[in-house]
């Protein structure tokens, strides 16, 4: 086989290279996804007083996620998930599936995108474990993770985890407390609620998530010369402000007394990381 460069090979040779290269670049230095409305999501029926079951939901969670320590982690135990309660999560994904939820109220619709995002990610993983990392899970030679690929359909579209987050989620709410709600089955994510969703519960559990992964060093570290923080708030800083003076700002509302002296006399470098391992225990 003659393997021979030519003068035209050059460009082609160079985009492959190219994107072999981005394929391995990490989240951090890659554009974030915006948050771009799918009009069509907008809709609901403020009048609907129709409620989406998620007790498979909880029984799953009550089953298979640990919680310990203060501020609060918690983990899944994906090795100990039965082939029943394995049936019983795509069950539940399927009831989601077929739940009319544009005729919803919108206190309803967040709780079920909430919990819809949050129990594929587990049934992803389940599918595929034991998986060391979720960015180990793609769908092609030049995939970043799973999250583009369409494992959902809902109201006859196709959708993608980005598609809930980014494109419903995120625009529809304008609410950064989201970051703290959705779980990525990683170590460095926010932690995946020991409740599901609920209108009842929503505001709440928004609030303890943002106050647990503030005051936890995954989410925020206060070293000597050096502010840490989760990328997640280099990522999506539009969300948290828009600079790093509106992240810290951000921080001071849910940071405990001791975080809020620490963060406010705090003048160095500010540095991010993540954590992108399995949240098994």
């Amino acid at each position: 086989m003659d393997c021979q460069l030519t003068p035209q090979s050059g460009p082609k040779l160079a985009k492959f290279l190219f994107s072999i290269l981005f394929a391995f670049v990490p989240l951090s230095a890659q554009s974030a996804p915006a948050a771009e409305l799918w009009p069509k999501w907008e809709a609901s029926d403020e009048s609907s007083k129709a409620s989406v079951d998620h007790s498979h939901w909880q029984q799953i969670l009550d089953r298979y996620l640990q919680a310990s320590g203060d501020p609060e982690v918690t983990r899944f135990d994906y090795a100990k998930v039965t082939a029943e309660d394995k049936a019983l999560l795509r069950e539940y994904l399927t009831q989601l599936q077929a739940t009319p939820i544009l005729a919803f109220n919108r206190a309803e619709q967040f709780a079920y995108w909430v919990n819809l995002y949050n129990a594929a990610t587990v049934n992803l993983i389940l599918n595929r474990y034991p998986v060391e990392s979720i960015r180990d899970i793609k769908f092609g030679f030049f995939s970043f993770g799973p999250w583009n690929e369409k494992l959902l359909k809902v109201e006859g579209e196709d959708l993608s985890l980005n598609d809930i987050e980014h494109r419903i989620l995120r625009p529809i709410w304008k609410d950064n407390r989201i970051h703290y709600a959705i779980n990525c089955a990683s170590v460095g994510c926010p932690n995946l609620a020991t409740k599901a969703y609920t209108p009842a519960n929503s505001q709440q559990l928004l609030q303890q998530g943002a106050i647990d992964y503030v005051n936890h060093p995954r989410g925020v570290e206060v070293l000597e010369d050096e502010l840490v923080l989760s990328s997640i708030y280099d990522w999506y800083q539009v969300d948290f402000g828009g600079n790093e003076e509106g992240v810290v700002q951000h921080l001071l509302k849910y940071a405990k007394p001791d975080l809020v002296r620490r963060l406010s006399g705090h003048s160095g470098d500010i540095d991010y990381r993540y954590d992108w391992s399995l949240n098994s225990p």
